[in-house]
């Protein structure tokens, strides 16, 4: 009978364990998706195996279990992390280079192409030869000629 009991009891303490708790960790996925490891950068929190990556994947459990909505989540991780863990980085003045940054640069280099085109096309235009240049430029080819070996 104690036996029975003592199963019992060791059956209640894992019941939480047995749960389903597929929705809670496919909630956690899909915030930790959102959010970049600090160790390794270039991967989320899901997909990375750092160590750091584990214990932030376990906070989000954590707090899924204390009833804190996905936003509330985000936010703490912010709070305590900075931007930088987020893959989409809010619109703020700190991070106004860093949105429009790009595109400044795609802009700057359009106007350096279009500056250099326009001096190439003017250096084109004085290049041209006058007719007596042209004239002296043909007698100086018409008196060199051409031997066959050169240097």
């Amino acid at each position: 009978m104690k036996h029975w009991w003592l199963t019992l009891l060791c059956a209640v303490i894992a019941l939480p364990s047995w749960a389903d708790n597929g929705t809670a960790e496919k909630r956690m996925l899909d915030i930790a998706a959102e959010l970049r490891c600090l160790v390794c950068q270039n991967e989320s929190i899901a997909a990375s195996r750092a160590d750091l990556a584990v214990d932030l994947r376990q906070q989000i459990r954590e707090q899924i279990q204390a009833g804190e909505s996905d936003a509330e989540i985000r936010t703490y991780m912010v709070d305590r992390y900075g931007d930088f863990v987020l893959y989409r980085t809010p619109l703020k003045t700190t991070t106004l280079l860093l949105w429009f940054g790009p595109m400044l640069l795609l802009a700057f280099g359009f106007l350096v192409l279009a500056i250099t085109l326009r001096r190439r096309k003017n250096g084109e235009a004085d290049a041209l030869l006058s007719d007596d240049e042209r004239k002296r430029a043909q007698v100086l080819l018409a008196q060199t000629t051409d031997t066959g070996t050169s240097p």
